[in-house]
């Protein structure tokens, strides 16, 4: 058995604005996939991955019976028989390793699943994406279940506020000199310590308005002018945020890329923002020119994502 593939997915705009209900924008990315399978495979991996998949069939025994319905014997007896997640999304990384897993679970062992075929109304949506919290929230501690239901839905999704989202189309690529790209910070990053440190800044007042000021406005703007094709004042668009992220959201970015961020926004040669909770794995990079960017950084290893 191996099952259908579920690929990996790229939060461009909204990371931790969306918890607060501003807006986000998510999009698959095809260059790293998972897939259930069964296999005898002895790797210290295959068995991992095996251990992983039973405590989450522990945990999918408790979830409400009202929201989803699982075939737990099926899933329980294929476990026994050595079933892992053969992935190649790195974990940590903030690009969705769990949300491919859960997506995989739930395509292969949810009774009356909502399928990617059906008219996708807003109902339908958000009934998936609080299927998915309820089973990605074992990985996370909370989860809005977003990058489960890019994965499932392999479709661009844009989120405009927590009750309200939408699938929905980004402009064609072009062969051009502009490029989004994904930057190695070389380390894993955890997604509960940095929401930890998010929710503890959200007490105090002075965080709470920038957020819904300034980290929001710019967040707002950088997803409308991106869907538009506005290149020029994007570009604008995500100097702000960057410098409201650096100013804001330290903790999150990897000390040794502090000075680097610096540097993009004091040449203009390329922006960075984080890539999902931050704390490590991969770094946004917006650049108007791919491969001076490309030189600047030739220290690091670099991922394109998109092309203008």
């Amino acid at each position: 058995m191996k099952g259908p593939l579920f690929y990996a997915k790229i939060l461009l705009f909204g990371e931790y604005g969306i918890i607060k209900d501003s807006k986000g924008l998510a999009i698959p990315y095809n260059s790293y996939q998972g897939a259930l399978k069964l296999t005898d495979n002895t790797s210290e991996e295959a068995i991992e991955s095996n251990k992983n998949l039973e405590k989450l069939y522990h945990y999918l025994t408790k979830i409400d019976k009202n929201l989803v319905v699982f075939r737990l014997e099926e899933l329980k007896r294929d476990i026994a028989n050595g079933m892992c997640f053969d992935s190649s999304i790195p974990q940590g990384y903030g690009v969705g390793s769990s949300g491919a897993l859960v997506a995989a679970i739930y395509d292969k062992y949810a009774e009356d699943k909502i399928t990617v075929l059906e008219n996708l109304t807003r109902d339908k949506l958000l009934k998936l994406k609080a299927i998915f919290s309820a089973m990605e929230s074992f990985f996370h501690g909370k989860s809005s279940g977003l990058d489960p239901l890019n994965s499932y839905l392999s479709l661009p999704i844009l989120i405009k506020s927590k009750d309200n989202l939408e699938a929905t189309g980004i402009p064609m690529q072009k062969e051009g000199k502009g490029a989004v790209f994904l930057l190695d910070s070389n380390q894993v990053g955890e997604t509960e310590p940095m929401v930890t440190i998010f929710m503890n800044k959200m007490k105090k007042e002075g965080f709470r308005k920038m957020l819904n000021e300034d980290f929001a406005k710019y967040t707002d703007a950088c997803i409308d002018d991106f869907l538009h094709g506005n290149m020029k004042s994007l570009f604008g668009n995500v100097k702000s945020l960057s410098k409201v992220v650096l100013t804001n959201f330290k903790p999150m970015i990897p000390k040794a890329f502090h000075n680097l961020w610096k540097q993009g926004i004091e040449t203009n040669d390329y922006y960075l923002k984080l890539c999902g909770s931050g704390g490590g794995g991969y770094i946004l990079g917006f650049t108007e020119d791919y491969e001076k960017a490309k030189q600047i950084l030739k220290k690091y290893r670099l991922e394109l994502v998109y092309r203008f």
